[in-house]
């Protein structure tokens, strides 16, 4: 199993790369689509808090089977969550 420490990592990483991306749409595209990047850099703050909660708080840590799978769940729903963000941010730079 991996570490929180690991997951957080991951987490911030994913979380950057969504914000530098959308740092550097909001330098290409301007004031048109600025609106819309916006709300993606929010979901994408809004995303690591609640990540960082979920990470820091499994739901039984008496039962390692079911700390497993909460963390298998959480980057189950980490990877689609980003893979979202991406595909939107994409489909507004369009």
């Amino acid at each position: 199993m991996a570490s929180v420490r690991g997951i957080k990592n991951d987490i911030d990483f994913l979380v950057n790369e969504i914000v530098s991306d959308c740092y550097m749409a909001l330098y290409f595209n301007g004031e048109e689509k600025r609106e819309k990047i916006i709300s993606i850099i929010e979901d994408a703050v809004a995303f690591r808090n609640d990540m960082y909660y979920r990470a820091n708080h499994p739901a039984d840590k008496k039962n390692r089977s079911l700390v497993r799978k909460h963390y298998a769940q959480m980057r189950r729903d980490m990877m689609s969550r980003i893979d979202g963000m991406f595909t939107k941010l994409s489909e507004i730079c369009k």
